[in-house]
């Protein structure tokens, strides 16, 4: 059944750890996933969590460390010592978790912990993943897997994985290797169980497996996961040896932490912040695109400067300001917005700039004669000036177009030099949109009012 944390739980669960009831509390927690004890981890203070945390068994007590938001997950841990890290946590984790949970300690911590990991195997290997840029294959990737060499026959193979599985919590597939540890190619446990135990592996294995290399980014590593609907994914050295795997839930976060990133950048924040960072992590975080977007409406309104003779002797034309801006700041976003999309998605195809820019453009062609032909339609009804109908509806369409295409350009452009090309969304598209729509807008009118 989905747990729902209630104020009236959180209070009856303080009141017990209050009154040092540790029966009392345990029972409240010990049937909860480990997902949502992280979840009343986060609404209580360091020692109220340290209080439920201690009468954790080993593995349940090592998933919740897990499940925290990293800050959490630091401030907790900074209260324990070493030894208790160690033994409790790091020995219980697969080797992927447990890099990432010493990857957030400090170096001496690290050090420290270390020392009393039992298992020096495991020590190595978590060792071996902390060399690896965390946005890599080699930094998402866990040690523990199943391999089998391909000149085996059946039961030297079913006997070896028996072994190698007392180790894994999971087992997605089986991978093949020859006696040089590289990768051959996968092994279906349907044919394992219906061939021959003489039969040698190397005979019913799959030779056609997907796999990256260690410095594969991250990000290519779930578009490869998600277009092949892959659970798994083996990982090899430059060399073509196996040296590990990646679930599926390790690509879950990239794409979480992904889709986080862009929608910052989207709404013009430039970090990675939390609404728990301090005010000012949050403030370094916003005032860049806050200072770009200053500066937008101070051109702004140079360019309405430029033009104010003619505001003062038509003045009528400054009631249709904010929609002209209003319209190119939308028409942008959503342009550069589905681009994004798609980039990210690697759903764009394999067309030119050229003739992404041209379907674009019919696109907003249709748009702009739709809405330009429904406030001219306003205007010649509910005005009395001809040459505004005409200047609001012709600037309308020029900036829905110009929007459209820039907003189109701007991403790709951004894409094709290696740079995130959410950078060319939110605030970014609507301030440059801003500019150029005003000064459309107000050099049309210009011109239909000299000429009428």
């Amino acid at each position: 059944m989905k747990f729902e944390l209630t104020k009236e739980y959180l209070d009856e669960l303080r009141e017990r750890i209050a009154h040092d009831d540790d029966r009392g509390a345990y029972k409240m927690i010990e049937d909860l996933h480990p997902a949502d004890i992280a979840e009343i981890y986060d609404e209580l203070n360091i020692e109220e969590a340290r209080f439920l945390h201690i009468m954790l068994s080993g593995e349940k007590a090592a998933d919740v460390l897990i499940e925290l938001e990293q800050d959490d997950r630091e401030r907790f841990l900074e209260v324990l010592p070493g030894d208790v890290i160690a033994k409790q946590f790091i020995d219980k984790l697969d080797s992927d978790d447990a890099a990432d949970v010493l990857g957030e300690l400090s170096d001496e911590k690290r050090e420290e912990v270390l020392t009393y990991v039992e298992n020096l195997e495991q020590a190595g290997d978590i060792v071996d993943l902390l060399n690896y840029d965390e946005n890599s294959a080699g930094g998402l990737m866990a040690k523990e897997l199943i391999a089998v060499n391909e000149n085996w026959n059946i039961t030297t193979c079913l006997k070896e994985m028996r072994r190698q599985a007392a180790d894994i919590n999971e087992i997605y597939y089986v991978y093949v290797i020859d006696d040089a540890q590289k990768l051959k190619g996968t092994l279906s446990l349907k044919k394992l169980l219906l061939t021959p135990s003489t039969a040698k592996i190397k005979d019913i294995m799959n030779q056609d497996v997907i796999s990256v290399k260690t410095e594969t980014p991250s990000e290519e590593v779930a578009n490869i996961m998600d277009k092949y609907d892959l659970v798994a994914l083996p990982v090899i050295d430059p060399l073509g040896r196996l040296v590990g795997r990646i679930t599926i839930d390790d690509v879950v976060d990239v794409i979480r932490e992904e889709a986080g990133k862009d929608y910052q950048l989207v709404s013009g924040i430039t970090e990675n912040v939390e609404a728990s960072d301090n005010a000012f992590q949050l403030t370094r975080a916003r005032i860049p695109w806050l200072f770009i977007g200053l500066l937008g409406g101070i051109l702004g309104a140079v360019v309405i400067g430029v033009y104010e003779e003619d505001l003062g002797i038509y003045p009528e034309m400054a009631f249709f300001i904010p929609l002209i801006a209003a319209m190119g700041g939308n028409v942008g976003v959503q342009s550069s917005s589905i681009i994004v999309q798609s980039l990210a998605y690697r759903s764009l195809g394999v067309e030119g700039i050229g003739k992404k820019l041209l379907k674009e453009l019919a696109v907003a062609s249709i748009n702009g004669l739709i809405l330009s032909a429904i406030i001219f339609t306003y205007n010649f009804f509910f005005t009395e000036s001809f040459a505004l109908t005409l200047t609001v509806s012709t600037a309308l369409f020029g900036v829905i177009i110009f929007a459209s295409i820039f907003g189109t350009f701007v991403p790709l452009l951004l894409e094709k030099f290696k740079i995130d090309p959410a950078l060319a969304t939110g605030p970014f598209i609507t301030t440059v949109n801003d500019i150029m729509g005003l000064f459309i807008y107000l050099m049309i009118g210009r011109t239909f009012y000299a000429m009428f």
